[in-house]
């Protein structure tokens, strides 16, 4: 099912300039399209429509090891809570920690790569307030952490 997610201001980039009005329509994995919520809402009408407080933007890599946490999936859902999406295979020895990192759907990159949302690219999205907290992570195009 195609879902356009949406909020006050759109970054493409975790760097890029915030811009308002913007939206992003992702279908199964992947991002499909970003672009204008009016010409998206449009073009895609009837699609499910995910409507954010905050900026939207790419899912953030995590360049360390992860947070310490009594279980493997407890330290995966920390990163979850902060927006990453992507971590690091080098700070992924453990097997069991592999393990939990791969359920999650957490994308392993062998080396950093900035995060971007471009059409075609995984649907990688984060949400955070206007304090920095995350308040959505959708990782491969499903919703793996919200905030209450």
């Amino acid at each position: 099912m195609r879902t356009l997610h949406t909020a006050p201001l759109l970054r493409r980039t975790p760097d890029g300039e915030p811009v308002p009005g913007q939206a992003v329509l992702v279908g199964g994995d992947r991002v499909e399209a970003v672009g204008p919520l009016a010409e998206l809402s449009e073009t895609y009408a009837g699609v499910r429509v995910r409507r954010w407080p905050g900026v939207l933007g790419p899912g953030l890599l995590h360049d360390g090891p992860l947070p310490s946490a009594p279980t493997p999936r407890e330290r995966v859902y920390a990163l979850l809570r902060t927006g990453v999406t992507a971590v690091l295979a080098e700070h992924l020895a453990d097997p069991v920690l592999r393990a939990a990192v791969d359920r999650s759907d957490l994308l392993v990159l062998p080396a950093a790569v900035a995060p971007t949302l471009r059409p075609g690219g995984r649907a990688d999205l984060a949400v955070h307030d206007a304090n920095g907290a995350c308040l959505v992570t959708v990782v491969a195009g499903r919703i793996a952490h919200r905030r209450a």
